[in-house]
């Protein structure tokens, strides 16, 4: 399976519940933290909806 490394680069506070539950369960939740994810469709789908927080990291 393909792995994307997926890192926050802006905080979460003062955004709304949803946003902040995206990131959690993104295994972030501090600006500069990264994770590497499996490249799958749900992943790909909750980067997408919290694009303005997070950056996918090319190798």
């Amino acid at each position: 399976m393909a792995k994307i490394t997926v890192k926050q680069v802006k905080s979460i506070v003062g955004r709304p519940e949803s946003q902040r539950k995206i990131v959690a369960a993104l295994g972030l939740g501090r600006i500069d933290k990264t994770k590497e994810l499996g490249d799958t469709p749900a992943v790909r789908g909750m980067v997408a909806k919290v694009s303005h927080l997070v950056e996918i990291v090319e190798k």
